[in-house]
């Protein structure tokens, strides 16, 4: 049973835990006993024993979130924490979040005070949930999003209750009204909202994998999806079969389709071939607002990439989509620049960014020459990286660069992400050959971010890096060493190892050991296999 309360206040609500959003909803557990009118003295004991309740595993919580931060956590966890209570938001790194929610579903923590990085997708049920304002950012709750945070209380088959309070302000009551008694929206095709990562990018991928080959065939195909179900979505100036054409001919215009379109017939059986750029694009799963872009960056690479170091692959690594939301620092942006070397300078004179335009922009003087602000912009973010892979400490970094650890962890794992992306891209065009090894490399160092020798131990299920560095220091240098452990050895040897996470992790290197010998056995039998149109042979 889920009980739901509207508080009505006038004034602004107290309950402001997290200042980072003012979208703030709390969830607590039901296993610490409140009592809200209670003396000074009671309230004292209560303290007391919110600290004594499973001491020890709190204190273990904030140890394990010291490790994740190479020596640092946050002064308002470790001040919280033993009180049985911590927040959550997007600020932390993605290990510091899944410490506090298994804290919190083991019930060593017994309130979060949360945005909505916890409105969907986490399984964390609670007894009581309880939203300060019904607004996400500056929108008014939808529905669906106010069902998936009550939907976390009196989860069934773990709790036989639960409450959900909602506190509004008078002006917002006629609107919690009708969110609480209205039905849920509908769900809508995204299709055309953005044209390259929707429709375009469908129509590539539909002729790339040769699922459709004519634009017959990709009509009768788009008719079966939801948006040519919901054809009410779409303008009275364009039908479907119109949206379609326009869109294979901006693939051809592109260079990532190979065809003619009919101007007569929608349903011409003209055969769509797909190009190498549009093999590259669809195979790399890159954005095609950018392909022809990163094929540009990538080609004027090949005339003069600055390989003393990784500053030049980084920028061509780097996110497009991240730098609209990037506002330099710009005495940062000197400060990083007046401490590059003189090859990575040349970098950044290649790259268009003159060293008198960051220092007029520290300075605050006025600008006549015009620079490319998305140069700009993602050359600042390729120096977050850069300072990141030299320093592998998210906290330092994000000090330096005056940003959330959750922001410089998010740029990171796009930018791996990308790196991959990237990586495919040129693994499907044979000019690019010369990027293949260097971006192999640069990838596995935007996954893991931690010094080169540790790499081996970071692809092991459950070794983070505090975990490899012990290992490595142990003289656990290589997978093989891990392989051929014995469980009990390492529990002796590690500090805070039990013996299951010991068991596993020998367990998962021996896997991943099994794993490469294998890739490396069919590697050889394929280069010792005869052809068999070997001349003379018949």
């Amino acid at each position: 049973m889920l009980t739901i309360t509207v508080l009505d206040i006038s004034a602004p609500c107290a309950l402001r835990v997290c200042k980072h959003s003012p979208t703030c909803f709390h969830l607590e557990l039901s296993n610490v006993p409140f009592a809200a009118n209670q003396s000074q003295c009671s309230f004292t004991m209560f303290f007391r024993e919110f600290r004594a309740h499973r001491e020890k595993e709190k204190q273990d919580l904030i140890k394990n979130l010291k490790n994740i931060g190479n020596g640092s956590v946050c002064p308002i966890l470790k001040h919280t924490i033993p009180f049985g209570i911590a927040y959550h938001h997007s600020g932390l790194t993605n290990d510091e979040r899944k410490s506090i929610e298994e804290a919190y579903s083991a019930g060593v923590l017994c309130l979060l005070a949360c945005t909505a990085t916890l409105a969907a997708g986490v399984n964390l049920p609670a007894r009581r949930i309880i939203l300060r304002a019904p607004y996400v950012a500056n929108e008014f709750l939808k529905k669906n999003q106010y069902k998936q945070m009550i939907g976390r209380a009196g989860r069934a088959g773990i709790d036989s209750a639960g409450e959900s309070i909602l506190i509004v302000q008078e002006k917002d009551k006629h609107l919690v009204q009708d969110l609480i008694t209205s039905p849920l929206e509908n769900c809508y095709s995204n299709l055309l909202l953005e044209l390259t990562k929707g429709m375009q990018s469908l129509l590539l991928s539909l002729v790339g994998l040769k699922i459709a080959v004519t634009p017959e065939e990709v009509n009768n195909f788009m008719c079966s999806t939801l948006l040519g179900v919901q054809r009410e979505l779409l303008s009275k100036d364009k039908s479907l079969s119109e949206i379609i054409k326009d869109g294979l001919e901006n693939l051809i215009e592109k260079g990532l389709l190979k065809g003619r379109i009919s101007e007569e017939d929608h349903n011409s059986k003209c055969t769509l071939t797909i190009t190498p750029l549009g093999k590259a694009t669809y195979k790399g799963s890159v954005d095609l607002a950018y392909c022809n872009l990163l094929y540009r960056e990538l080609k004027k690479g090949l005339e003069g990439l600055v390989l003393e170091s990784n500053l030049h692959l980084l920028y061509l690594t780097t996110p497009y989509d991240m730098t609209f939301s990037c506002n330099p620092d710009w005495m940062i942006y000197l400060r990083q620049f007046n401490q590059l070397s003189a090859a990575e300078q040349k970098v950044v004179d290649i790259l268009g960014v003159p060293e008198s335009f960051i220092i007029k922009k520290a300075s605050g003087q006025a600008i006549r020459k015009n620079v490319d602000s998305a140069v700009v912009n993602r050359l600042y973010l390729s120096f977050i990286l850069y300072t990141l892979l030299k320093e592998t400490n998210m906290w330092s970094v994000s000090e330096k660069f005056n940003m959330s650890r959750g922001h410089v962890q998010n740029l990171l794992n796009s930018a791996a992400s990308f790196a991959s992306c990237v990586l495919h891209f040129c693994e499907e065009l044979e000019e690019f050959w010369v990027y293949k090894a260097l971006l192999t490399e640069l990838t596995k160092q935007l996954t893991y971010c931690v010094k080169t020798e540790l790499i081996p131990l970071m692809e092991v299920a459950g070794v983070l890096e505090a975990r490899a560095k012990q290992l490595y220091n142990a003289g656990y240098k290589t997978l093989a060493h891990l392989a051929n452990a014995n469980p009990e050895t390492l529990v002796k040897t590690i500090e805070r190892l039990s013996r299951r996470q010991a068991k596993q992790i020998v367990s998962s290197a021996k896997m991943l050991l099994s794993e490469k010998a294998e890739a490396l056995q069919e590697e050889v039998e394929e280069l010792l296999k005869v052809p068999a149109d070997v001349p003379g042979t018949h």
